[in-house]
């Protein structure tokens, strides 16, 4: 078991990887605590929930908008919860997001915890404190960042993932390694065979050096103003692909991650052989597809991105395998090289 820990002027967070997730009931109050969970969660692992009351939403990214949140939080008052009130979710990042944003508006904010269950998830969507929802086709356009009071990482729950979710969830730990650790991309490379049987010692260990780094970032840069941006790489293309094609999170972060790469390349920023080690291995991982989007298309989900300022965009670059920058790059520049791409493509 690994605890590590993130620290903000604001909270602190701890997130405790590799110990079991029914040891979540040491962590609770003693009361107005309540569950908020998704179908497929509760189906599998509902018996085990401790005895609480229990709000479950449709599984996946439908969920991810306002009505739910205004559903939910008249759960809440309907349950008696106030200021002292506690919301721990159970699930992935739809779920984590949920309730993350949920607490930090009910009641002007109560406290939460996660338990972790997607491997997207914990290497990534639960550490962080970042919480939003979708509007319309914005991805994550209204949100809040609120630390949870704790995020449980049980790798044995990643054993009843679908494949194309845990297979979604390897590519938020690929970015991870991009752009920011060399040493766990050269793991992932020599680990092909172990990552796809599950291994729960080495995912344990992936997950706790995926947490650590993003956990350094968070505690030095909470609010996005600088060094956080590089947990971006892959998402303006990424995020266009996922909300115009309904493609999984981490798949269409891996295609986006492949035109960042492309694109880095390019500028001169990485060299030919660091793109095709990268590229090689999200296809090891058989996360890569040609998604045909149109410049119309294209342009429309990159003006709305949460990143662009003005005619730019906050864009991430890879530098070499464990280097990554940030550049103002025009909108102009960024959709010229997507239609270049897929044109070649």
């Amino acid at each position: 078991m690994e605890k590590i820990f993130v620290n903000t002027p604001a909270a602190k967070s701890e997130i405790i990887v590799g110990q079991t997730w029914e040891s979540v009931k040491e962590l609770l109050p003693e009361s107005g605590v309540v569950i908020i969970t998704d179908d497929n969660i509760l189906r599998l692992y509902g018996d085990k929930f401790p005895d609480l009351p229990v709000f479950s939403v449709t599984a996946g990214e439908e969920s991810k908008k306002l009505s739910v949140i205004e559903y939910l939080a008249g759960r809440l008052l309907d349950s008696g919860i106030d200021r002292s009130g506690f919301i721990l979710a159970v699930g992935g990042g739809v779920v984590c997001d949920l309730a993350g944003f949920l607490a930090s508006v009910y009641m002007r904010g109560i406290k939460c915890g996660f338990v972790s269950t997607s491997l997207l998830s914990q290497v990534d969507a639960s550490t962080g404190g970042k919480n939003g929802v979708n509007l319309g086709t914005t991805k994550n356009m209204i949100g809040t960042i609120r630390q949870p009071e704790f995020v449980i990482c049980d790798p044995a729950m990643l054993l009843t993932l679908p494949e194309d979710e845990y297979l979604s969830g390897l590519s938020e730990l690929i970015k991870t390694a991009v752009i920011g650790d060399k040493g766990l991309f050269e793991i992932i490379e020599n680990s092909i065979k172990q990552i796809l049987d599950r291994d729960c010692d080495l995912l344990t260990m992936l997950v706790t050096k995926a947490v650590s780094f993003k956990s350094m970032v968070v505690s030095e840069d909470e609010k996005e103003n600088g060094l956080r941006r590089i947990l971006n790489f892959g998402h303006t293309y990424g995020h266009a692909i996922e909300l115009q094609r309904a493609v999984k999170h981490g798949f269409a972060v891996a295609s986006g991650m492949e035109l960042a790469t492309e694109f880095s390349c390019e500028k001169g920023f990485v060299s030919a052989a660091e793109k095709e080690r990268i590229i090689k291995l999200l296809n090891r991982f058989q996360l890569l597809d040609r998604h045909y989007i149109s410049d119309n298309e294209m342009e429309e989900i990159i003006t709305h991105d949460k990143k662009k300022a003005g005619s730019f965009i906050h864009f991430v670059f890879t530098e070499g395998i464990g280097q990554s920058s940030v550049k103002k790059i025009s909108v102009s520049e960024i959709l010229s090289f997507y239609k270049k791409f897929r044109d070649k493509s």
